[in-house]
């Protein structure tokens, strides 16, 4: 059982230093050092009494709510560079008193709401160097009255909570320098009353609006409190839009411009006021006149040009601003897509480009082609739903309605995923604008439309489903006066087809497998080709080399040009060349045995023949260590 002592020291949460730090009581206040001591986590037996805690430079990953629970005395809190990536939610929600908070050299990626929750009096925020990307709206919500210092440098920010910024009304100095800001709120510090210091160094801004904060500074004997404003590093584009800030002839070093490229490179407040000008708008290109029919997309594009990019708005034909609907939207490049259109819709669109230097318009025509309303082909009834058209189409072609003696539709060709339709010319004398294919399924009761150029008699219909019954009808449109006119759109057939069903999947794997069946048979037929080919060409090079033999010629006579006969001359008796060492042959010439080279053999054979004057016999014999002689004899007329 624990003693009372030991009770009572837990219940006053003076339990002693931790193992790793240094503790040091001055007067009535304690600190607590565990700075460069190796710590994984917050050591849960500091001292609650404690004002000053210093953790930095340490490895603490996370922080949760235990770690400083009933620590209401802490003033100063410090835990720089660590691994700290991250905060639970309320974990400094004890800390009433805590008046700085270091966080700077960490691995925070975001900030939640209720990150930073509690210190309802902390004048010093310091979350520079971390990897910050996003903020949430509320994270400085409970010290928005408190926060003096603000540092948010040297993280990866894009946007910042900016309404809560603005709220801090005792903000001295506000650090955002070296991230991705590229934009800022107008009147984003025009509350901020008692700034001194704003760095946005080293950011993407490539222009600012105007703010009345950045005129003050200009006159340190009327402004209580003088601005310093550092903007260096920023991709400045010195146009019109910058001209307000170059009247103020600031002090501050803005460093250079980046564009436009005449401007580029040379200082920020060196640069002439007459030289921050701006282009007017100037639309380049836009859609002159768009025929749909009605119920489809309606894309209506404007182009425009200027300096500054020119804001692109759309005025409909009631003269009214077109915003974004559930059926309208304007994207920021200038294209109004229009998503289902009606008989309403059509008229003329006035596209609009504003920039701080003027504006431009251009018209854009919009015509809708209505669809028939029934068979009969009057304006009269219920129109039907878009997918009982083709339906009502073929009741008509039956005999319900009336139907215009014109070309007989056909489907021919037809395959599990295609079909080929056909049709015949029309009446000559009435012209035809182009042909609609209207067509659904029975798996799909959606009407899929094509249009058709009224010079075409065929069209293939292509992605249908397999195994499914398909209704079709053709019509013509002809141009009218009036695009609601309904007799400008007319029937003239109907079809229904089924698609084959779909190939299973065994026959597909089966040709897959003959085919690669007959591409190896083949392949291994070519190679066995080659191969014997290559066989017989060694064994007929080989059979040549081994037929190379001397050549034995006997029982020759010469012949003269007398009349008389010629006496048999006598043979020569053989000559035997004098014995000589035996040697290895590095060639092969027949089955004498000899061992003259091939080349120092037929040198030999030449220059005895060349000794001879009427071509007598030639003796040449190779001799090899115990082997008979051979004799070769040439006759020459």
């Amino acid at each position: 059982m624990a003693s009372p002592l030991l009770l009572l020291l837990l219940a006053s949460g003076a339990l002693g230093c931790p193992l790793p730090c240094t503790c040091q009581n001055l007067s009535e206040s304690l600190s607590t050092l565990c700075a460069h001591r190796g710590l994984l986590f917050v050591p849960p037996n500091v001292d609650r009494r404690t004002v000053e805690l210093r953790l930095a430079d340490n490895f603490i990953q996370a922080l949760g709510p235990p770690d400083f629970r009933n620590m209401t005395g802490l003033v100063d809190l410090t835990l720089s560079r660590n691994a700290i990536n991250r905060i639970g939610a309320r974990s400094f929600g004890d800390l009433e008193s805590l008046r700085s908070l270091h966080l700077d050299g960490n691995r925070l990626a975001e900030l939640g709401a209720g990150s930073l929750r509690g210190p309802i009096n902390l004048q010093h925020l310091i979350l520079s160097s971390n990897q910050l990307g996003s903020i949430a709206a509320g994270a400085f919500d409970d010290f928005l009255e408190s926060l003096e210092d603000l540092d948010l440098s040297y993280n990866n920010l894009r946007q910042v909570p900016w309404a809560g910024i603005g709220a801090m009304l005792v903000l001295h100095t506000l650090n955002l320098d070296h991230n991705l800001i590229d934009a800022l709120p107008p009147g984003a510090f025009a509350q901020l009353g008692q700034l001194s210091r704003l760095d946005l160094t080293s950011n993407r801004l490539a222009t600012l609006a105007p703010d009345p904060i950045f005129s003050r500074g200009l006159d340190t004997a009327a402004s209580p409190s003088p601005l310093v404003l550092s903007f260096g590093g920023n991709p400045l584009h010195c146009n019109c839009e910058l001209l307000w800030l170059r009247r103020l002839a600031r002090p501050d070093d803005l460093e250079t411009c980046a564009s436009p490229p005449g401007l580029a490179g040379r200082y920020f407040w060196a640069v002439p006021e007459g030289e921050f000008s701006c282009e007017p708008p100037l639309i380049a290109r836009h859609t002159q006149r768009l025929w749909v029919l009605e119920g489809q997309r309606a894309l209506l594009r404007c182009r425009a040009l200027g300096d500054p990019a020119p804001t692109m708005h759309w005025v409909g034909p009631d003269d009214r601003l077109v915003g974004n609907s559930s059926r309208a939207q304007a994207f920021p490049n200038g294209t109004l897509e229009i998503g289902v259109t009606g008989a309403g819709d059509a008229g003329d669109y006035t596209c609009i480009a504003t920039n701080a230097a003027g504006e431009a318009t251009a018209r854009v025509e919009l015509r809708v082609l209505a669809l028939p309303h029934g068979g009969n082909g009057s304006a009269g009834g219920a129109r039907p739903g878009p997918s009982d058209i083709a339906a009502s189409a073929r009741t008509a072609a039956e005999g319900e309605g009336t139907q215009e003696a014109g070309p007989t539709v056909e489907v021919s060709e037809v395959t599990a995923t295609s079909g080929l339709v056909s049709w015949g010319p029309g009446r000559p004398e009435e012209p035809i604008w182009m042909f609609q294919i209207q067509y659904n399924s029975s798996e799909d009761e959606t009407l899929i439309y094509r249009i058709i150029p009224s010079s075409s008699r065929h069209f293939l219909l292509k992605h249908l489903v397999p195994g499914a019954d398909y209704d079709l009808c053709l019509l013509a449109l002809s141009p009218a006066a009036v695009p609601s006119d309904l007799t400008a759109t007319r029937l003239l057939g109907c079809a229904h087809f089924s698609t084959l069903p779909a190939m299973p999947l065994c026959h597909a794997l089966q040709a897959h497998v003959l085919g690669g069946t007959l591409t190896v048979a083949v392949g291994g037929v070519l190679v066995a080709a080659l191969l014997v080919f290559t066989v017989a060409l060694l064994v007929r090079g080989r059979g040549a080399g081994a037929a190379r033999l001397p050549l034995k010629l006997s029982h020759v006579h010469s012949q003269t040009n007398g009349g008389g006969p010629s006496p048999i001359p006598k043979p020569h008796p053989p000559r035997s060349p004098p014995p000589r060492p035996q040697r290895s042959c590095s060639l092969d010439l027949g089955e004498t045995g000899g061992c003259y080279g091939y080349a120092r053999r037929l040198g030999g054979a030449w220059t005895r023949r060349s000794h001879s004057v009427h071509g007598g016999l030639l003796g040449a014999a190779c001799r090899g260590a115990g082997g008979s002689g051979e004799r070769l004899e040439e006759s020459v007329v």
